[in-house]
């Protein structure tokens, strides 16, 4: 038995227990009761137990088998000042309101990720990432599929979470089609920096096509809740004859502070017609204006057909990622689709990519797949949760798209780490 966490959480009457081992996971735990912020209270679920087969990689968090047109995505991690680690993940897929009405769950690990509980559910959350900012925990993203975008705030570890009713509270953009994804949120010269999308550019019968690209900026000490707070660049278009022809859209970008100090915008880009690629757009110093050369920044990155975050690492001076490079043996697969293995890669300028290791794998890239992975720096390792699609004693995953777990890894020593060495220890 790995582990067992009993929490009892005052007011909120919230008892949640794990009982986790390689063969089985035990999970009971009983609703908060209705607020304002979460879904309304339901009847506790009743307890299942849930066949892992011994080869499933790392901590499971959340499970929604596949007969339940429910799948897990988007998922996000962050750690409290107390220790604490914090995840979220979005219900997608035929049965659930992406399009209507956004629903993202949120866990929380007292142990170091060596055990999870379920702290509440969110309406009118979608795509969203979670950062701390001055001691307090935001979730940034959307209120649906392609809808406003928003901003909420907990002040109680992610039991509760403010409501964006309005320009003063939390709704940033209204009106349009916004999309995103768990992304980065990066601090540099006095602002917080946040790339964003939306679907209202030109539009083809090509998904994608319509997506522009843009950044988000506030000052570091503004209310992040108010609209008038944050600026945003012009919204940049793309054009299908790029990349002679083949490229499909832009999404999910990162912002990252390049190694010149500027503040760019690294995008995933729909490319299938060989190694795949991302895009560098880059923004002026005061976050309203948003340049792309597609002569000179497209840049060769594998896995850049799949979502991707990246982070600066200060003791090694490294840029680091976790994509889901297309390994040999699965060339001429679909690209946008290969996500069962996960490489740890590496760069000093943030244009050659280097691949350290592959530390998830599996054969098969119809029914499973680690994808969307949020990560972050924790001593000499890498901590991430990841929306996992994987044998369940159920039928398994829909697809590998279609995850049916959300888990969380731990990528030891990162640094040392080269191709050969040992995988993820969980």
């Amino acid at each position: 038995m790995k582990g067992k966490n009993l929490s009892i959480i005052p007011l909120l009457v919230f008892l949640a227990t794990y009982m986790d081992t390689r063969s089985d996971m035990v999970v009971c735990y009983a609703s908060p009761l209705s607020n304002v912020n979460s879904v309304p209270s339901e009847p506790a679920p009743e307890v299942k137990t849930l066949d892992i087969p011994s080869d499933l990689p790392g901590v499971v968090i959340d499970h929604s088998p596949a007969a339940s047109r429910i799948y897990l995505g988007s998922p996000a991690l962050a750690v409290l000042p107390n220790g604490d680690y914090i995840s979220k993940c979005d219900e997608f897929g035929p049965n659930s309101s992406q399009y209507s009405l956004g629903v993202s769950r949120f866990y929380c690990s007292s142990d170091a990720g060596q055990t999870w509980w379920p702290l509440t559910k969110v309406k009118g959350l979608f795509w969203a990432n979670l950062f701390v900012h001055h001691g307090t925990l935001y979730a940034m993203g959307t209120d649906r599929a392609d809808g406003n975008v928003v901003i909420r705030k907990s002040e109680d570890g992610g039991h509760t979470w403010s409501q964006p009713k309005d320009k003063n509270t939390g709704l940033l953009l209204k009106d349009g089609k916004f999309g995103t994804a768990p992304v980065p949120v990066v601090e540099h010269d006095g602002r917080l920096w946040r790339a964003m999308e939306d679907a209202m550019g030109p539009t083809s019968q090509r998904w994608g096509s319509n997506f522009r690209a843009f950044m988000m900026s506030a000052p570091v000490d503004a209310d992040l809740l108010r609209a008038d707070s944050w600026t945003c660049s012009n919204p940049l278009a793309s054009s299908p004859a790029w990349l002679d022809g083949h490229f499909g859209g832009w999404l999910e970008g990162n912002a990252v502070v390049d190694p010149s100090g500027e503040i760019v915008d690294i995008l995933r880009v729909d490319y299938r017609e060989g190694l795949e690629k991302a895009a560098i757009i880059r923004v002026s110093h005061n976050g309203t204006t948003a340049t792309f050369d597609p002569e000179s920044s497209f840049i060769d990155f594998p896995g850049g057909c799949k979502k991707f975050t990246i982070r600066f690492d200060p003791v090694s001076g490294l840029y680091w990622t976790l994509s889901n490079a297309i390994l040999p043996q699965y060339r001429g697969y679909n690209p946008e689709r290969t996500r069962n293995a996960v490489a740890l890669m590496a760069s000093e300028n943030l244009r050659t990519w280097t691949i350290r290791s592959i530390v998830l794998y599996h054969p098969d890239v119809n029914k499973h797949g680690f994808q969307y992975l949020d990560w972050l720096f924790e001593g000499d390792d890498i901590i991430a949760v990841s929306r996992t699609a994987w044998d369940d004693g159920q039928g398994g995953a829909n697809n590998q798209h279609d995850a049916n777990f959300l888990t969380f890894h731990r990528v030891k020593g990162f640094r040392t780490r080269y191709d050969g060495s040992e995988s993820t220890e969980r």
